[in-house]
């Protein structure tokens, strides 16, 4: 089974440690493993759930006094990964979610929530980059599909305390999606 795991730094150097430590503990594919602001690491990589919760747990275990977030997702929705390299298709703009969160793990424990939780298209998650490590989720659907997935993903942050911002915009203007997509 596929499955995508992640773990989320403070400093660089633990990062850097982690990611390497990640890889030699059990066999995965590094999706990402870099700086981001403000000057936290992230680490995302793909493999055999065995291997990812194995790969997570030695990071977590080994680098604990830096660690920002993780997770384990088996079976990630199929939509996440264009999401997250900003490549998934979308041609019109129902209704607009947007899911601000303090982490990029917890960014993508909201997509990949929200995906399966109501018929929405998830078409960006956007990981800590250029807003001091804050993340966000895009998704589309019906305006009664995103309040659901929107408000069903919030909830389940508002546990860990890593939610942040939601918005559910039910008819977006056209001249502001195309800015969007």
């Amino acid at each position: 089974m596929k499955a995508i795991g992640m773990v989320e730094y403070k400093t660089v150097s633990s990062g850097i440690k982690a990611a390497d430590l990640i890889v030699k503990t059990a066999e995965v594919e590094l999706l990402e493993a870099q700086t981001v602001c403000p000057g936290k690491f992230i680490i995302l990589f793909t493999g055999d759930l065995s291997a990812i919760r194995v790969s997570v747990d030695a990071a977590v275990k080994t680098y604990p006094e830096s660690l920002i977030d993780s997770f384990v997702l088996g079976n990630p929705h199929e939509s996440l990964y264009r999401a997250l390299h900003c490549t998934a298709e979308v041609d019109t703009i129902q209704a607009l979610g947007v899911i601000e969160t303090f982490t990029g793990a917890s960014a993508i424990v909201a997509a990949d929530h929200a995906a399966k939780t109501a018929e929405v298209t998830v078409f960006e998650v956007r990981l800590c980059r250029g807003m001091c490590g804050k993340s966000y989720v895009l998704l589309t659907g019906s305006v009664a599909a995103v309040t659901e997935a929107v408000e069903s993903s919030v909830a389940h942050l508002k546990e860990e305390g890593t939610m942040l911002d939601y918005a559910v915009i039910p008819s977006p203007s056209k001249d502001f999606v195309k800015t969007l997509i």
